[in-house]
């Protein structure tokens, strides 16, 4: 048996899983997978997080990938890092770089076990900025310096894909050879706040075969976290498992407990279970109605495109999320299928990400935006400090 076809039904415990720690963020990024922006009041307390990663030690789970919102807003959030790695958990986090100073720079740099990766979505500030927020590029840029300066080689440099930064690839790729990183670039899935500009963010047909080419040329360099499969029905197929590994070799948990088959789908149609339950994180894992569903082993779709596709044994029907956001059948086509299928799909089903009646994500924790005298205006008295900047008070440091 091939090893994608072991893992497509399923393993005793995660690869890894990704784990929300808080919806606060300082950012208000337009493609925000999670929706974030206010802390949840019902967030996993500190006492409740350790549980959880004494569950996943005995699970024997290699790593936990951290994110949010901002996961370092988190006033525990240190504690908790030293609580995994000491208990044999390793650490990947994912951050902003606001709060990615010279001494926790050099704080990483003391650690083996926990790895640092710093978002970016465009090459230059009138790329990134639109979608990060103005100032966001500079403020990235001097995490990196810090993290440079601290002696921290093979950080990672987090890219989110779209029509306006594919032309950037090779650009994205020296800034990571500056700095010593690795470059990973992850697919815009229409989940969260991305719903609505996916249509019009993700790349065209002509920037997927742009990517697929470069990837091809560049991948044993660069990280997808399997985020391209689809892409495989240009020929040859990507490096990685190239499989959706939803609720077979990943999965989220998310800032309340409550557990989805992957980050791109927080959504009730997708929630496992929460670790709050009996028998915690292991009983969702292991028996979830979901999460056997989904390990049923893939075959050709009976009736739809992808059964008479001859890409089906390499793109295995794409993306579960990007095809449950635009309105699509689970056993359609990905709405960026190669081939076209997706984009026919669409047409004739009149859906899209955004599209009335197309499933929405089941939470929103985006800051308010009140409508004041006919137009949308920024509040400016937040009920919380937090609630409007979780970083109130703090002033980022300023690139020499």
């Amino acid at each position: 048996m091939k090893l994608v076809d072991e893992f497509q039904l399923g393993l005793e415990a995660p690869i890894c899983l990704t784990w929300e720690l808080t919806y606060a963020c300082n950012l208000e990024c337009v493609h925000c997978l999670s929706s974030s922006g206010r802390r949840d009041p019902n967030e996993l307390s500190t006492e409740e997080c350790k549980a959880i990663i004494d569950e996943l030690e005995r699970m024997q789970v290699f790593y936990v990938n951290i994110g949010g919102g901002e996961p370092t807003v988190r006033r525990d959030f240190w504690e908790l890092v030293d609580y995994a790695t000491a208990h044999h958990v390793g650490v990947k986090f994912s951050t902003n770089g606001s709060k990615i100073t010279l001494d926790v720079a050099r704080r990483l740099a003391a650690s083996d076990y926990v790895d640092v990766q710093i978002s970016l979505d465009g090459a230059t500030p009138d790329v990134n900025d639109p979608i990060r927020g103005e100032g966001t590029f500079d403020m990235a840029m001097t995490a990196m310096d810090n993290l440079k300066a601290a002696g921290v080689e093979n950080f990672k440099i987090s890219v989110v894909t779209t029509r306006e930064n594919i032309g950037q690839l090779d650009r994205f790729k020296a800034i990571a050879d500056h700095y010593k990183a690795q470059l990973r670039i992850t697919r815009l899935r229409p989940s969260g706040r991305a719903v609505d500009v996916w249509d019009d963010l993700h790349p065209t047909a002509d920037q997927q075969r742009e990517l697929y080419d470069w990837l091809m040329a560049n991948g044993e360099n660069v990280l997808t976290g399997d985020s391209f499969f689809h892409l495989a029905a240009f020929g040859d197929p990507l490096a990685g498992l190239n499989l959706c590994g939803a609720g077979r070799v990943v999965c989220l948990i998310d800032p309340v407990g409550d557990v989805y088959a992957c980050p791109f789908t927080i959504h009730d149609e997708f929630l496992a279970g929460n670790v709050r339950s009996p028998g915690g994180f292991e009983q969702v894992w292991k028996h979830s109605e979901l999460f056997e569903s989904l390990r049923v082993p893939l075959a050709p779709l009976e009736g739809g495109a992808c059964s008479s596709c001859d890409a089906f044994d390499t793109c295995r029907g794409g993306c579960m999320a990007a095809k449950f956001f635009t309105g699509l059948p689970l056993d359609g086509p990905d709405p960026e299928c190669v081939k076209g299928y997706g984009e026919t799909a669409l047409v004739a089903a009149g859906s899209g990400a955004g599209a009335a009646g197309v499933p929405r994500p089941s939470v929103d924790h985006s800051k308010p935006v009140p409508v004041m005298m006919g137009r949308q205006s920024r509040q400016t008295r937040p009920d919380r400090a937090c609630d409007e900047s979780p970083l109130a008070g703090f002033e980022p440091a300023v690139r020499p």
